[in-house]
């Protein structure tokens, strides 16, 4: 066998030498081509694949060739996972090229996006090893720089979670008592209004009237007889227990000089067969369950009735101890408590907050825009009511939007041990790991807040950061901001990017910038000149950038 190949290798000519034990010739860039080019960043990453053509007569039989990719940018350069491909000749389990007929290469290629590789270039670097020799060939230059808007993604620009107050400026407060009657009458007896209850009730009334933060809203009389005896005098008699009820109290309402007192309403319930049914299940009658199986049974009044009658064990225990109970009236005061004006509650938070309660308190935090006023706000909380976790998550939101990081983590985890099943503090903790790049604890976190509103934008930066931007659009939904827009970008949805960055609310320099990049990708001089103006005159920073950018290269800016 080493007699033919040595013969094969030594029958004459320039070609057979290059085919075994001449060096290999160098590679040329136009054997290659890589996709995309100029590279671009997906994610955190800066992925792309080189694919070669090698020519006939060209890689040695006996040569093993590692493809290391190289990319170089300022004074530093970085290498990817190198590929080795060999020849016919050499024993081994790499790709193998034919001599005869050349081959196909593929490099792929991926690097952690750094900043300073926007401007940069890849090369291929070539090591062989024919037998005991090894060489180095030449670089080959495939691609230039870096397109680096999905790095625009920012989770500092998401709005962390604000844990709600629960404040109501106006809370219904009701009261009630009970009139109650003897067996088929509907005159009211001196014991009942004499009764604590009532004598409470009217007190009430009168407070409330008095009271320049109480407001009576309304007064119900309902009144009812119990379902024995036929209907239509069970009718007239809840009418007139209605009826001398209402005098009643029309009587002690001007005894007591109250005129406003919202509206006076009253309705009556000739057989309270529901009252009746609530009462049997929740007594100790022994036969209970069969009584209520007969109401279910029968839906005619007077046919229950008479079914009832006919468990003769428990109609004594049903009229000594049940139909009392639905012989009344209930007065019912329906009073709103209006709490305090929002200039009253600015007030205390500068002059006394500890007079303010913790919803009060948590409602002034949303009524100033100005972040070192939420902060102050909500370090009140947090001095006041240190076991309520609201305090310390909204401290640390604000924290977060001044970019004070450290800080905020430290109020979202002592939120978190209050309350570790908090959707807003688990989704803050999220947008934390990733403002730290710990993507799998801010996976982790964001599961943990599953169906809170405010998480789709943390959950499209999230998605943007993993390079799956189609989800990123998902999650977004029709949210209105940068992020929403740049992921609608790499989707190349332009009409909707350009949508989402008219309606920002508060447009900045990104909101500009992105806008310019739109411009470039739709060809529109106009649109990315005037909008990298406005972006680089609110952030200087942005000119060198833009500079450097290879969405622009087309374009003289």
């Amino acid at each position: 066998m080493k007699k033919s190949i040595y013969y094969s290798c030594a029958l004459g000519g320039l070609v057979v030498l290059a085919g075994c034990n001449s060096k290999m010739g160098q590679f040329k860039s136009e054997y290659f081509n890589t996709n995309p080019n100029p590279l671009e960043v997906v994610g955190q990453q800066v992925p792309a694949t080189v694919y070669g053509n090698v020519p006939a007569k060209f890689f040695n039989k006996n040569a093993e060739v590692t493809i290391t990719p190289v990319l170089v940018y300022g004074d530093r350069e970085q290498t990817s996972a190198p590929v080795t491909y060999q020849g016919e000749k050499v024993r081994g389990n790499n790709y193998v090229v034919s001599y005869d007929n050349g081959g196909t290469l593929t490099v792929p290629v991926n690097y952690v996006y750094q900043p300073e590789m926007q401007k940069s270039e890849l090369y291929l670097a070539f090591n062989v090893k024919q037998g005991s020799k090894q060489y180095v060939l030449p670089r080959v230059k495939v691609a230039d720089g870096v397109i680096a808007t999905a790095a625009l993604a920012s989770a500092a620009a998401v709005s962390p979670a604000t844990a709600a107050d629960a404040f109501q400026r106006i809370i219904n407060e009701k009261y009630s008592a009970d009139i109650r009657f003897l067996i088929n009458q509907a005159n009211i007896r001196k014991n009942q209004l004499d009764s604590k209850e009532v004598l409470d009730l009217n007190q009430t009334i009168r407070d409330a009237a008095a009271a320049d933060n109480r407001q009576i809203e309304e007064i119900n009389i309902s009144s009812y007889a119990s379902p024995d005896g036929s209907l239509d005098f069970n009718t007239r008699l809840a009418e007139n227990r209605e009826k001398n009820t209402k005098e009643y109290l029309n009587k002690q309402l001007k005894k007591d000089k109250i005129t406003e007192f919202g509206e006076l309403t009253a309705q009556f319930t000739p057989e309270d067969w529901e009252g009746f049914r609530e009462l049997v299940a929740a007594s100790n009658i022994q036969d209970k369950d069969l009584i209520i199986s007969v109401l279910s049974m029968y839906k005619d009044p007077e046919e229950r009735e008479r079914e009832i009658r006919n468990l003769s064990s428990v109609f004594e225990t049903l009229a000594d101890e049940i139909l009392p109970q639905l012989r009344y009236s209930r007065i019912t005061a329906s009073v709103n408590v209006i709490g305090k004006s929002d200039d009253e509650i600015n007030a205390l938070v500068d002059k006394d907050p500890s007079q303010l309660s913790v919803e009060e308190l948590l409602y002034a935090g949303t009524l100033t825009n100005d972040n070192n006023r939420k902060m102050k706000i909500y370090s009140e909380v947090v001095r006041l009511y240190p076991n309520d976790f609201r305090g310390y998550n909204n401290l640390g939101k604000a924290q977060y939007i001044n970019k004070d990081y450290n800080n905020a983590l430290a109020n979202f985890n002592k939120a978190a041990k209050l309350a570790p099943k908090s959707a807003e503090v688990n989704m803050n903790q999220g947008l934390l790991s990733l403002v730290n790049k710990d993507y799998s604890a801010a996976n982790r976190s964001f599961s943990n807040a599953a169906g809170l509103e405010e998480l789709g934008d943390a959950l499209g930066v999230y998605y943007l950061t993993q390079g799956d931007n189609a989800a990123a659009v998902k999650a977004f939904g029709k949210s209105k901001t940068n992020n929403a827009a740049l992921a609608q970008i790499l989707t190349k949805d332009y009409s909707a990017a350009k949508n989402t960055l008219s309606a920002v609310a508060n447009p900045d320099a990104t909101t500009y910038y992105l806008t310019a990049i739109l411009g470039a990708r739709t060809n529109n001089a106009s649109m990315v000149n005037t909008n990298l103006q406005k972006a680089i005159s609110l952030d200087p920073s942005l000119a060198q950038k833009a500079k450097n950018d290879l969405e622009f290269a087309k374009f003289n800016i």
